[in-house]
């Protein structure tokens, strides 16, 4: 055997060696978040419990274990997998929801609305933010998942702004209450508005937080209003990939004019969510491939939110105060006032 062949079997042994460490580092952990999601898939079915989608489970369930238990060393490589990159193959996949077709039955005067709603409330919260004395990356994270699509929102935008696992913790539960509290009481503002359907489910699909706090409110005044409710919300969270790169553009900016530019931060998967809208705009996909897609999806960002549930501490999250959660309250209010507006106008 020659000396350059040597040197190449030597390499090629070297790959494999560290390929293999990379992996029995990276899989105790990945399998970790995965059981975590699991558990919280199971729980999700549970009567009772329905009204929680599996992703707010599975911070829960993270922050129970690492809070009680404590997340195990051995795990922690697996944990920054799944919280780094299973998150943004997620959001990728979730382009799949999404067509292009689907939007225009919005109209333009829906989507105007929307985008309005979306743009108005995003500023409003970073405005608030200021006024309440807010960290800015937890502002930003509230301003996000309020504006857009509630706990999906926050992570992918905190891949941008680099919050602490805390401010995830603290703006997804911003929005699962305040959500969930939408989610309860249109139906019951409703009785007393008399809304067309449409005009409802302009409102219900424009201000609610959750993919699935949208469907359960909306669903409440019929199937026109469920279905039209719907929709909107998937045109609302075609809108988190341009936030999503504007916001990085932004960041880096201000970091660059601070002086402590950062590098990298470019949002790579927002073009990949955009490109699955675009393949399943125009492919024909059959929909058991879209049902098991999104159930993929679901379980993939239910890992993430597992694995930023572990690295979560109570103890800090508890002494960030009362100010974000005013702030996430006011964000709620300016969202279900100016949504309302918006739908009444638009249709």
């Amino acid at each position: 055997m020659s000396a350059s062949e040597i040197q190449t079997a030597t390499v090629q042994h070297h790959e494999r060696y560290a390929a293999h460490g990379w992996l029995a580092r990276t899989l105790p952990g990945v399998l970790l978040t995965a059981i975590i999601a699991v558990l919280a898939t199971a729980l999700h079915h549970v009567p009772g419990l329905g009204s929680f989608s599996s992703l707010i489970l599975s911070i829960l369930l993270g922050m129970a274990f690492h809070n009680v238990v404590g997340t195990p060393r051995w795990a922690k490589a697996g944990v920054t997998f799944s919280l780094r990159r299973i998150l943004r193959g997620a959001i990728i996949l979730l382009g799949l929801q999404l067509t292009v077709t689907q939007i225009a039955t919005v109209g333009m005067a829906g989507v105007a609305g929307t985008g309005l709603t979306l743009g108005a409330t995003f500023f409003f919260t970073l405005w608030a933010g200021r006024r309440l004395g807010v960290d800015r990356a937890l502002s930003t994270l509230i301003a996000t998942g309020t504006s857009i699509c509630g706990a999906s929102a926050v992570v992918a935008a905190n891949a941008v702004v680099d919050g602490g696992d805390e401010d995830v913790a603290y703006a997804i539960a911003t929005v699962t209450v305040f959500g969930s509290l939408s989610m309860v009481l249109f139906p019951s503002l409703d009785a007393a508005l008399h809304l067309a359907p449409h005009v409802y489910g302009l409102w219900s699909g424009a201000s609610i937080h959750e993919i699935a706090q949208v469907v359960a409110a909306a669903f409440q005044e019929g199937q026109d209003a469920g279905h039209f409710g719907t929709i909107v919300k998937l045109t609302r969270v075609l809108m988190l990939a341009p936030v999503v790169l504007l916001l990085a553009w932004f960041w880096d900016r201000n970091a660059g004019n601070s002086g402590a530019r950062r590098k990298g931060t470019t949002p790579w998967f927002a073009f990949g969510f955009l490109l699955m809208v675009g393949v399943n705009s125009v492919l024909p996909i059959s929909a058991g491939f879209h049902q098991g897609a999104s159930e993929v999806t679901t379980f993939l960002l239910a890992m993430a939110l597992a694995a930023m549930g572990l690295e979560t501490d109570i103890a800090r999250l508890r002494a960030k105060g009362l100010r974000p959660l005013a702030l996430g309250a006011s964000a709620w209010i300016f969202i279900t006032a100016f949504g309302l507006a918006m739908a009444v106008l638009a249709m």
